[in-house]
Order: C-alpha cells, then sequence, then structure tokens
C-alpha cells in the first residue's frame, strides 16, 4: 500500500517538480499542448495561480500529481503511472472545485470548471469523463506552416508600420489592444510582464503595428521555445497570439504580422510556424489560410458545472493498492 499526501504549492521547489513530473509523463508529440513547459513557468510566477495549484506525493517525498486551476478555471493535471487511480483523480476534481466555488461573489451560485486535451488522446479523454466532466463543441485549433515554402512580403495601408515592441513603458497600451480586440478583461499588465521576463522571450519577435496616428492598431507576439524543441528534435516557432484592434480589423494587419513574424522565425532557423487559434474565431483561422497555415491537430474542450454548495475538498492523504 502507498499513502500520497496533497499540499498546496510552496514555492520553486515545486515548479521544479511540477516540470520534472510534466516531462516524465507527458509524451514528447504532446509537447504543445497546454499546459506547455512554458505555459507551466508563466501560470506558476503568478500568485493567484499558485494559490491555485496542489500537489500530491508519496511517503519518500516524490510527487506523483498535481492540479492546478488557471485564471480561467481551466484544470491543469497530471498524474504518474504508479499513482493511477480513480481516487486520486477525483481528489484532483475536487481541488478544481474548490478553486471555483472560491471565485463566487455577488450572489452567483454556479460555474464550472473547464479542462481540455488533444482529440486522440483517448485516455484523458476517459478520465475527464468518468469524473462528470461534458464535451463542449468549441476546439482549439493547432495550426502550422512549413518556412521551406516562399513567404509573402508584407503588405500595409498606407502610414501604418510594423515594429518591435517598445519594451515595459508600451505594456498597458498593448494590454487595452488585446482586451480591445477580444471583448475581454482577462489579459493584464502583470500577465504580460511575465511573458516578457521568460528565458525565451526575443523583443525582436514581439511585433506591433502602429496606426498613422500613432496608437497601436494590432500585435503578433512571436516566440521560440527552446525547452519544447529540444524536447520534440523539432524547429518550430510561434506566431500568437494575434489580435488586431476593432477600428483597425479588415485592412491585412493580422496578414502581415503573421508573414513578418514567419520571416524572422525563418531567420533564426527554424523550419516550421505553428499557432493556435479558436474553432470559433474564423477570422483568424482565414488570415492564418491565406498565408499558408493549416490545421495540423484540434484540441477538445470539457467542462463540469460547479454548484456554490459546500463539497469535500481534497483530503490529506490518499491510500490506494
Amino acid at each position: 500500500m502507498t499513502t500520497l499526501v496533497s499540499r498546496v504549492y510552496a514555492g520553486p521547489q515545486d515548479l521544479q517538480s511540477i516540470l520534472d513530473l510534466w516531462s516524465a509523463v507527458r509524451p514528447p508529440a504532446r509537447s504543445t499542448v497546454y499546459p506547455a513547459m512554458v505555459d507551466l513557468h508563466e501560470l506558476l510566477a503568478l500568485k493567484e495561480v499558485q494559490d491555485n495549484t496542489r500537489l500530491w506525493h508519496a511517503a519518500d517525498g516524490q510527487v506523483v500529481g498535481f492540479a492546478i486551476v488557471d485564471r480561467y478555471l481551466n484544470l491543469l493535471f497530471e498524474l504518474a503511472p504508479q499513482a493511477d487511480g480513480h481516487k486520486l483523480e477525483s481528489q484532483m476534481v475536487g481541488w478544481g472545485e474548490v478553486c471555483v466555488q472560491r471565485t463566487f461573489q455577488g450572489g452567483v451560485v454556479s460555474g464550472s470548471l473547464d479542462a481540455s486535451c488533444a482529440g486522440d488522446d483517448f485516455e484523458r479523454i476517459a478520465l475527464l469523463e468518468r469524473n462528470g466532466f461534458l464535451p463542449q463543441e468549441i476546439r482549439t485549433l493547432h495550426m502550422m506552416r512549413p518556412l521551406d515554402e516562399p513567404i509573402a512580403a508584407p503588405q500595409l495601408p498606407q502610414g501604418f508600420h510594423i515594429r518591435p515592441m517598445a519594451g515595459e513603458a508600451e505594456v498597458a497600451a498593448l494590454v487595452r489592444l488585446h482586451r480591445a480586440a477580444f471583448g475581454t478583461r482577462n489579459m493584464t499588465v502583470k500577465e504580460r510582464l511575465v511573458m516578457m521576463h521568460l528565458p525565451d522571450y526575443d523583443a525582436e519577435l514581439d511585433l506591433v503595428v502602429t496606426a498613422p496616428d500613432g496608437r497601436l492598431a494590432a500585435y503578433c507576439m512571436g516566440a521560440i521555445h527552446r525547452e519544447e524543441n529540444k524536447r520534440s528534435g523539432l524547429k518550430e516557432g510561434y506566431t500568437d497570439p494575434v489580435a488586431v484592434h476593432p477600428d483597425f480589423q479588415g485592412r491585412g494587419l493580422a496578414k502581415a504580422l503573421l508573414l513578418t513574424a514567419m520571416s524572422r522565425l525563418k531567420q533564426r532557423g527554424m523550419q516550421m510556424a505553428v499557432l493556435g487559434t479558436s474553432s470559433e474565431n474564423l477570422v483568424m483561422q482565414r488570415a492564418a489560410q491565406s498565408v499558408g497555415f493549416f490545421t495540423r491537430a484540434k484540441i477538445l474542450w470539457f467542462s463540469r458545472p460547479v454548484s456554490a454548495a459546500p463539497v469535500s475538498g481534497p483530503g490529506k492523504s490518499l491510500r490506494h493498492g
């Protein structure tokens, strides 16, 4: 019999334990499925996400599972094969429910805990479904574009220009652009600064389009995640997210940013450009397809209803055979 003990995230040493477990159990072919290694670095730099992170470990201290609820109430988890068991799964889901319930206020009495997985990850799909997660229609599309094919020169309307973002001084303006483009308040200055302080951040790939009046009209955050590439043996670079302010949509700015980002990735030795977008974002899909992107894989989404009624949180220990 093995005893598992769970506790809340306690600091940088736990980040390394999470990364080690992720590396041990995540197949290289799914290295880019959320949360990728870079996502874990970004997420666990935020105090609110640290507070929503729980680790399970054996008596010898070895971490055999973790569960994180991000700012968008997505449950992210991994567990070692030797810890596989329905009771541990249930505790992870229970932790997710506790984190969702913390967000209830202003008379809210229900919400949902969401999770995602690769469309061909049948083991993860079965795990989610037996724990009460219901499949959703929305998908995340992983798109790709070989960089050995010709890349056209970007075309911009008169008076518009593409340049790297002007460092931290421009972050607040870029966050306002992001929120306007997506009709959301999800992006924060703190989150954007975390992204810019990661080891792989390349300021020359963090592109913006300026309008004739000097406003930020659009952006594309290109990136090369070297740990992912080393693990997969591939040479891939990202050309997302891409956002265009509503005042400047329909002028080809996203297409111009993608072409510029692809050229810079190719100059850095990358062989493939990749991006992710929602199955509901038809405008982004068309822009990507117009410069040669095609869908490589689909990520499925699941949702589990959560009520404000008290529920049992994860126990302090779990015994299993």
